[in-house]
């Protein structure tokens, strides 16, 4: 099998996620993920799809991640290894479509408006 590459987004997130077979070893921007993601949480996403799957410890993925938070890049390589997986196996489309793993969120932040001091918030009205 040969390297499997898949893009993951999410708010300003952007994943460039490549899966190959081996022995489990993920790599977030040349560093190990538990020191990417020092937060259990955050781990438990990049993992989830490999999880739901029974592959864990089965492929390698090296990604390469830019933009936004580090929620928003965990959602963004937990998309990119979903899609990566359902390359591999079509099989297991159905089991990460189930948990809402092959969506991208299209939730995004609303721009800031002129006269405003943020998106929706309003500056405090005076009758007088």
């Amino acid at each position: 099998m040969e390297v499997v590459n898949a893009l993951g987004r999410r708010k300003t997130s952007v994943a460039r996620v490549y899966l190959m077979k081996g022995t489990g070893k993920m790599t977030i921007n040349k560093r190990d993920y538990k020191e990417f993601f020092p937060v259990a949480i955050l781990q438990g996403k990049v993992e989830q799809p490999f999880n739901l799957t029974d592959t864990l410890g089965q492929y390698d993925i090296k990604v390469n991640v830019a933009g936004g938070g580090i929620n928003g890049q965990a959602e963004a390589i937990r998309l990119g290894v979903s899609r990566a997986l359902v390359e591999v196996s079509a099989d297991f489309k159905t089991l990460l479509k189930a948990e809402g793993l092959m969506t991208r969120d299209p939730r995004m932040v609303e721009r800031k408006k002129p006269g405003q001091p943020k998106a929706r918030k309003k500056f405090q009205f005076s009758k007088r």
